[in-house]
């Protein structure tokens, strides 16, 4: 199907006229592209790993509808539209107010990222959609991913970043052999639930997951399926770890061995502070998710809770930040 698209060049002040006015001519359905920063509720809403740095607001708005090109002549709706507009001139301040057209077509939005996704190894890991074919190397460790409706398909490098930390602060490496090689894992913000996956095939005892968008509950249990990993590994849950008593109640305190976050650096800092209640003595807390201007902000706030950074890494513009709670954390780098 074809559609015909009309932006109108407008401004931010009158966002919420135009859509109204729109609305009363029948269409439905408007599309808004400005720089107006996202307010902190904005934010909880969006289910994301990281934000786009925007340009300064500078006013200006673009709103656009959709009509079906169905070989009809839009002209007398767009009249519509031009002299709705010249009305709302009196009320509010809509800018030039020149509408602009462009031809569409409607696409399988809901599929075709899939074409971009295809298997990829980091280490001896190797991450595939559940799409697509693989032949068993030996050796290598398998998880199928089938992100869903949440985020992660584990080739974003704040992701890759903290897969690496999990490798090696549940198998160990050359440099480090862990404590406890059966951990138990507690992945804030879990997405999909590939580092709870991975937390688990590398030998975790248990993981627990949290996050703000219901929908990730799903993805999270369908994959765990996928994997062939036990329902009983894993307990997910929805909520804010930072200011839900209750959800951090639930979760638990002292329990955990390694807490994992692939979140906003916006949100690291806050949730901060919560963290260090749900280590055990000489847990380790990873996290990335954090643009490289950002890296100092978060670091101290971890340290102004109470941790000890004993690992910074850099994987293009991303940082990941590994500290840990109490005895022996002394920074290796």
């Amino acid at each position: 199907m074809k559609w015909n698209k009309y932006t109108i060049e407008t401004t931010t002040a009158a966002e919420d006229y135009m859509s109204a006015m729109l609305a009363e001519l029948g269409i439905e359905g408007v599309e808004i592209e400005d720089n107006v920063p996202l307010s902190a509720a904005d934010q909880a809403q969006m289910f994301i790993d990281f934000l786009p740095e925007l340009p300064p607001d500078d006013g200006v708005s673009r709103v656009s509808f959709y009509l079906e090109d169905n070989g009809g002549d839009d002209t007398e709706l767009l009249k519509q539209v031009k002299a709705a507009l010249e009305e709302l001139r009196g009320i509010v301040d809509v800018g030039s107010g020149v509408i602009t057209s462009d031809r569409t077509e409607d696409l399988d939005w809901i599929n075709n990222w899939k074409k971009f996704f295809r298997a990829f190894s980091i280490d001896d890991i190797v991450i595939k959609p559940t799409w697509e074919e693989w032949n068993e190397e030996e050796g290598k460790i398998l998880i199928e991913i089938d992100p869903g409706v949440s985020f992660g398909t584990g080739k974003h490098e704040t992701t890759q970043l903290c897969i690496r930390q999990l490798l090696k602060y549940i198998r160990g490496n050359a440099e480090y052999t862990p404590e406890e090689h059966h951990p138990k894992v507690l992945d804030v913000g879990c997405g999909s639930g590939i580092l709870s996956i991975v937390a688990l095939k590398l030998g975790a005892s248990a993981v627990v997951g949290t996050d703000l968008d219901p929908d990730c509950m799903t993805s999270t249990r369908e994959n765990m399926e996928v994997n062939r990993l036990r329902p009983e590994l894993g307990s997910f849950y929805v909520g804010n770890l930072i200011d839900d008593t209750a959800l951090q109640e639930t979760v638990g305190t002292g329990v955990y061995d390694i807490v994992v976050a692939n979140i906003l650096a916006d949100v690291i800092i806050p949730m901060a502070p919560v963290i260090p209640a749900r280590l055990k003595e000489g847990g380790y807390f990873i996290t990335s998710g954090i643009i490289d201007f950002k890296e100092q902000a978060v670091r101290e706030a971890i340290e102004a809770a109470g941790l000890t950074v004993v690992e910074v890494n850099h994987q293009g513009e991303w940082v990941n930040i590994t500290a840990r709670k109490g005895f022996g954390a002394e920074p290796i780098q």
